[in-house]
């Protein structure tokens, strides 16, 4: 059952209540306003939960908090301050807005968005304008992708097809990009029928040496390819995974820029997991083997142990090339079993899922590999992994089965009355 919501209006009223009624200092009143709504099965994540400043206008008591006195000065400002003025009030915004969802969420309801965007707008021309507009852009629609309209979908499309040669600008036009398109089936949809896939791939190529914009493009690209949005009744996740690679070079300009930056684990971590989400055919396992990607994985695997994220990474990205029979071998035969045995022996908690799925892949279809594992003590691995990473349960056992281990599996509902049990 969904919880009960309140307005801003009514949580700040209470807190008002307790300072004024019962005399509390304002730490306390917050803190008994929050006690009192959550005993109550009130969702307070929507809610700013800090004492509103004191307002000299009791019609305005909206725009107590924070980042609505600096939305305020920005309206006020968008009408009748040159642009250099309005910067430090959208600067000021963004910061509010970095705080928390319930910061953005507050802004949202009181008509921050038609703001923003025409301060965007107005500003296009002014580079440095421009990049603190599109920072509250991305700042606003942080998890508030339902924000942005056909207005603001072709303004993304024209500031990046506008400032290529920026890599600032580009880079924060893209993370605006992804804002709006996570959850957010139509929003993909439009941004790549309105040619945002071309602008992301030549992103990375132009950018190549720059890391954080390579990541950000990286991640913007593997979010078209989700399937997250709930309302959609059928998405585009392939459609869009196969542009990528078959219009755009997706799987080669990926592998160069993850070449490119060796010594960053951040990135190299985002390319491997938007490799692993164009993997969706057998034909582009193959492509990614015969660019290098799969030998560069490898290389990757053995000398990256210290960082567990890009370890799963790279598992996963591998567990869905050996989707494809063929590449199986060439994992086997380059020592990507003990790879992997390695890994987990090295991570037994962050990797272990990646590691499990892996194996699973490797051994479908291909039984003669099990004995070799084996032999390599993945069993007894597998089994710790089980036990003590709550995610790798039926996954494992599953591997363990693969495998042609025993497994003891425990039979939830026997067709008999009553409820399942845990």
């Amino acid at each position: 059952m969904s919880k009960r919501r309140i307005t801003q209006e009514t949580f700040d009223a209470a807190v008002r209540e307790n300072m004024e009624e019962f005399e509390m200092d304002p730490d306390e009143a917050l803190r008994e306003a929050v006690e009192q709504f959550e005993s109550q099965g009130v969702d307070l994540s929507c809610i700013v939960k800090v004492v509103p400043a004191a307002s000299s206008d009791d019609n305005q008591e909206e725009q107590t908090h924070e980042v609505l006195q600096a939305l305020e000065s920005l309206r006020i400002g968008n009408d009748t301050a040159a642009l250099p003025d309005a910067t430090a009030d959208i600067k000021c915004f963004t910061e509010q807005c970095s705080l928390g969802f319930a910061q953005r969420y507050l802004a949202a309801q009181k008509g921050a968005y038609p703001v923003i965007l025409s301060y965007c707008k107005k500003s296009v021309e002014e580079r440095d304008c421009a990049l603190a507009g599109l920072s509250a852009l991305a700042a606003l629609t942080d998890g508030q992708p339902d924000l942005l309209d056909k207005e603001g979908q072709q303004f993304l499309v024209d500031v990046l097809q506008k400032y290529q040669a920026d890599s600032s600008v580009t880079c924060v036009a893209i993370c605006a990009v992804r804002h709006c398109c996570i959850k957010h089936e139509q929003n993909r949809q439009d941004l790549v029928k309105g040619g945002m896939l071309p602008l992301l791939t030549r992103a990375i190529m132009r950018h190549s040496g720059c890391a954080v914009l390579v990541k950000e493009a990286s991640w913007a690209l593997r979010v078209m390819t989700f399937d997250d949005d709930v309302r959609a009744t059928f998405g585009h996740a392939h459609e869009h995974a196969k542009s990528i690679v078959l219009e755009h070079n997706g799987l080669k300009i990926l592998i160069e820029a993850a070449k490119a930056h060796l010594s960053n684990t951040s990135a190299l971590s985002e390319l491997c997991a938007t490799l692993s989400r164009l993997a969706v055919r057998n034909e582009f396992c193959q492509d990614i083997c015969d660019l290098g990607g799969l030998k560069f994985m490898m290389t990757l695997l053995a000398d990256s142990y210290e960082s567990p994220e890009l370890v799963r990474q790279v598992l996963s990205a591998i567990r869905a090339l050996a989707g494809n029979d063929d590449v199986k071998d060439t994992v086997v035969n380059a020592g990507g079993v003990d790879l992997i045995v390695i890994a987990m022996n090295r991570h037994i908690n962050n990797p272990a899922k990646q590691a499990c799925m892996l194996i699973r892949n490797l051994v479908a279809r291909m039984r003669n590999y099990c004995q070799q594992i084996l032999e390599l003590g993945a069993e007894a691995l597998i089994c710790q992994a089980v036990q003590t990473h709550e995610d790798c349960g039926d996954i494992g056992k599953a591997a363990l089965r693969d495998l042609g281990c025993k497994v003891e599996l425990r039979e939830l509902w026997t067709g008999k009355h009553g409820s399942i049990t845990n």
